[in-house]
């Protein structure tokens, strides 16, 4: 019995069906993404999207869908489904009798005396989805026809109808090839079984996606159907599509599918899911080196805020594979000189990576090793914040660190509307401060025990101590009862927001027991939820607790009640340094309630975020790499405190 399923009431319901996604990654960065019922309601959805290298490099919606018309005994049943406007026609859901997954996604239709098993499967690496069709009945004179609905367009864009298109195609074996614009790739059509082809240009007008009405975005565009494939079927015929940017060979097609299914991670588990969410989110760049995906299917690889935070749970903890975190580790700081130790919009992240390094120890890797590999990088990171080299941050005398950019979010809480931050948070940021004493610790600590220089160890012990006797000073608010979110040039920020957590959570901390107990206290009482941490209490006159309305409304509220199920990974260690094994119960019961949204949203994925309301909708990515991770990071937790 499959771990994930739908029934006939439930697919037929299209207010339910339409807010539930699919999602398929491949290690190329090709993706196949849409709804349960097969009808797409964002311009992210396709079946085949995949990386343009000759443009940006961006992903580009090569087909968009792949439409089934079954007929016998002189009647049409067309399986498809498109929105126009608020009329859906065809309106193909109505015959579907269930959706399972297991491991990939099954929809099986019944009409008109015939029962078919549509079976999608997309290739871990290449740019390929395979759909196999399975006619469990039919009459000996049924026939199958297929048309592909074309974008060939920017997954962020729209397309129209226009002269510039080609419409034409290529024969190739067993199939066509179809390209409308110079410098894309060809979308290859192979088939296993023979067809008859009907070419017959046409453009399909007004098609429109509902999430991105609702989100107020444009949200109409025109897709060309060039022809349509029609096979002649009877009960027991199988049929399997290829389309893939690369040729392949017909007479092979069958039996790839049942190679390329047998090694996918079965989803019958809650922890499988798990597992194949985290191997979804690894891509290989075009120079052969691996990156960390952010999320699907709007979010970029390679992202350096969010791979430092994601890599320990990926690679280590999920993957658990040493050479393909160093191998990523690796890539980003060569990838990321800039950012790391010159100027930077995320300037928690840099700071941030010590955090990624310490992990990996923990894990097990040598530390004289990993200090010798990694510990010039974390001084050069140190020494990029002291005064004079960076125009957005700088060491104060006080050995906090200042960070201000007007009209710049330099933190992680980074939306914008009409161009201005939602939440800019200039001066002394908690976060920020919390990582900078954890890095020049951890720099203090290795340098004294397989470094050489003792300059460098003098120098940075002071700055640490100055640290230390400054933080609370700076942070502590007797009327909040906990760490102020930020100091700025207006005074000390009155806000409650999760970012206190660092200065508990991370290996040094610069707090002692009764301020670490007191930011512990007031996030369990206002912040926590069972889908993750909300990012500011709903006490607070800026609190949006629902993620709706167009987007600016959704900008406001993203940050500023919205949860972020990351940040369980901070708090739940946090939790364990101070409360020991008795946050095993709790623990555990934060992590297995994402169970519950794995047929909500991202179907057997992890969103991005969720409403901070109950009951705690998902919304954003419907796979994110950070949710992904850290609930992985919190299994890890729970098992190396039990001692597993």
């Amino acid at each position: 019995m499959a771990y994930i399923k739908f029934n006939k009431s439930e697919l037929v319901n299209l207010e339910y069906a339409l807010r539930r996604e699919l999602i398929a990654g491949s290690s190329t960065g090709s993706y196949g993404n849409t709804t349960i019922c097969m009808c797409n309601t964002r311009k992210y959805h396709a079946l085949l999207a995949v990386p343009v290298y000759n443009f940006d490099g961006g992903r580009y919606v090569l087909l968009s869908s792949l439409d089934e018309t079954l007929r016998h005994g002189g009647k049409e049943f067309h399986l498809g489904i498109h929105a126009y406007g608020d009329i859906y026609e065809p309106r193909g859901h109505k015959y579907i009798r269930d959706f399972e997954m297991d491991p990939n996604p099954v929809i099986t239709y019944e009409v008109g005396g015939m029962v078919l098993r549509k079976s999608l499967l997309f290739s871990p690496d290449s740019n390929q989805i395979m759909i196999k069709y399975t006619f469990v009945d039919a009459p000996a004179d049924t026939t199958m026809s297929l048309s592909p609905f074309l974008a060939f367009r920017r997954t962020h864009a729209l397309t129209h109808k226009n002269g510039e298109a080609n419409t034409s195609y290529r024969e190739i074996d067993n199939g066509v090839a179809y390209n409308m614009y110079g410098g894309f790739p060809d979308l290859n059509l192979q088939f296993s079984e023979k067809f008859e082809y009907s070419h017959n240009p046409l453009w399909y007008m007004g098609i429109t996606y509902s999430d991105e009405y609702r989100r107020g975005f444009d949200c109409k565009e025109d897709l060309l159907v060039p022809g349509s494939f029609t096979f002649q079927v009877k009960r027991g015929t199988t049929v399997v599509v290829s389309a893939s940017t690369d040729m392949v060979n017909p007479k092979g097609i069958k039996s790839r599918f049942t190679r390329v299914l047998s090694g996918m991670i079965p989803a019958d588990s809650y922890e499988n899911l798990l597992l194949a969410s985290a191997r979804m989110m690894v891509w290989k760049t075009p120079r052969g080196s691996r990156q960390i995906y952010a999320g699907y299917s709007w979010l970029k690889p390679g992202l350096l805020r969010e791979t430092v935070i994601a890599l320990p749970g990926i690679a280590l903890y999920g993957l658990k594979d040493r050479k393909l975190f160093e191998e990523i580790l690796d890539s980003l700081i060569a990838d990321n000189q800039e950012r790391l130790f010159f100027r930077t919009t995320q300037i928690e992240a840099p700071l941030l990576l010590t955090d990624t390094i310490q992990q990996y120890m923990h894990y097990g890797a040598d530390p004289r090793k990993l200090w010798a590999k990694y510990g010039s990088t974390l001084k050069g990171i140190l020494e990029s914040y002291l005064p004079g080299k960076r125009a957005e941050a700088a060491m104060h005398p006080n050995g906090l660190i200042w960070a201000q950019k007007d009209n710049v979010a330099l933190t992680w809480m980074n939306t914008y509307i009409d161009g201005r931050p939602v939440n800019e948070r200039p001066g002394y940021q908690v976060e920020v401060n919390a990582m900078w004493y954890n890095a020049v610790c951890f720099v203090v600590d290795m340098e004294s025990r397989y470094g050489t220089d003792e300059g460098a160890v003098s120098f940075w012990t002071s700055v640490r101590n100055s640290i230390k006797d400054n933080f609370t000073k700076t942070f502590w608010s007797d009327s909040l009862g906990h760490l102020a979110d930020y100091v700025g040039p207006d005074g000390m920020s009155q806000e409650t927001r999760p970012n206190q957590l660092y200065a508990v959570a991370l290996d040094y901390s610069p707090v002692d027991e009764f301020v670490q107990a007191a930011v512990m206290r007031v996030v369990r009482r206002e912040l926590l939820t069972s889908r993750g941490i909300r990012t500011l209490s709903p006490k607070d006159r800026r609190y949006k607790g629902v993620y709706e309305g167009n987007q600016n409304m959704r900008d406001e509220a993203s940050y500023n009640g919205c949860t972020r199920p990351f940040l369980l990974g901070i708090y739940v260690k946090a939790a364990y340094r101070l409360f020991g094994k008795s946050t095993e119960s709790q623990a555990e019961s934060l992590i297995e309630g994402f169970g519950e949204d794995l047929n909500v949203h991202g179907i057997g994925t992890f969103s991005e975020i969720y409403d901070g309301d109950p009951p705690h909708s998902p919304h954003g990515a419907i796979s994110s790499a950070l949710t992904v991770a850290e609930i992985i990071r919190v299994k890890s937790l729970i098992d190396k405190n039990r001692g597993e």
